[in-house]
């Protein structure tokens, strides 16, 4: 018989990691290789794949203890250099559990520098952040000259599928792109015990527990053909309360609110096979992790 099984609310104190990890992806005479992952703490990357031959490295971030704790600090440095190419994924969803009464902050900064010609498909999974949480998720992009990136986040707020809101806790997430040392686009969202009108209403999250972002570029010119391809896609995209496609500066920026996150995952992988050829050239080729 099987029963579901027990989802912590904490975690034990003596289990606090504070963990970095560091990654180079360079092209070379063998095509792209993951020339450097250093780490400390459970943070690493095993090895590097190539499901689309050898000039496109596929890497999966593994963090063992599955979410971050209070007192939790993990620090992410990834570099792709000239003309090189990697996708970065996960094998599932990260956490941030509830916190301790120390409330001591649980803290990911993700560092992804994009060199010249280079380009960094940023694909995690979704975030979880546990009810009475107090976390703070940091990702800075920089692109170079010629640098092209596509990447989404995905949070959901509480655990829907347990039907536990996130109505006390704190939540500080941050998202900007730096193209050429210019800031070209930031995200940022501040929480703290959110509000009833926040969480229902139309300029909030609209009673949904589930946000995703996803940015792609940049592109050349005016996409609006391209805008309209991926609203056909939003159109028969189902589960989503709210979703919505504009085009900021050179920057393709697609959102959307649901009430789990499958259906956020589904629309952005969808766009993703139309984004990909367009920006990079070449087909969508999902990481294998994605399968099992």
């Amino acid at each position: 018989m099987n029963t579901r099984a027990a989802i912590p609310d904490t975690v034990q104190a003596d289990s606090i990691w504070r963990a970095w990890l560091e990654l180079d992806f360079r092209q070379g005479p063998r095509g792209t290789r993951l020339a450097g992952c250093r780490h400390e703490g459970p943070l690493y990357v095993q090895k590097a794949f190539y499901p689309e031959g050898p000039d496109r490295a596929h890497a999966y971030l593994l963090h063992p203890p599955g979410g971050m704790v209070s007192g939790d600090d993990l620090r992410m440095s990834i570099n792709v250099h000239p003309d090189a190419s990697a996708v970065i994924t996960t094998p599932g969803a990260g956490r941030a559990y509830r916190a301790r009464p120390d409330r001591a902050l649980q803290h990911q900064r993700n560092q992804l520098t994009v060199h010249e010609n280079a380009t960094l498909e940023w694909l995690p999974q979704e975030t979880l952040i546990y009810p009475d949480a107090r976390a703070q998720l940091d990702t800075d992009i920089q692109l170079a000259e010629g640098a092209r990136f596509i990447g989404w986040e995905i949070t959901s707020l509480g655990l829907p599928a347990n039907q536990r809101l996130f109505e006390t806790g704190e939540l500080h997430q941050r998202l900007q792109i730096r193209q050429q040392g210019r800031i070209v686009l930031r995200e940022h969202l501040h929480l703290i015990e959110p509000s009833d009108e926040l969480r229902s209403g139309l300029a909030g999250f609209q009673n949904q527990p589930v946000n995703g972002l996803m940015i792609a570029g940049p592109f050349e010119g005016d996409q609006k053909t391209m805008v309209d391809q991926l609203r056909d896609h939003e159109e028969s995209a189902t589960g989503l309360a709210f979703s919505g496609i504009t085009q900021v500066g050179d920057f393709i920026v697609l959102r959307s609110l649901s009430d789990r996150a499958e259906p956020a995952r589904k629309f952005f992988t969808r766009a993703w096979t139309t984004l990909r050829p367009a920006l990079l050239g070449i087909p969508a080729c999902e990481p294998r992790i994605w399968a099992t």
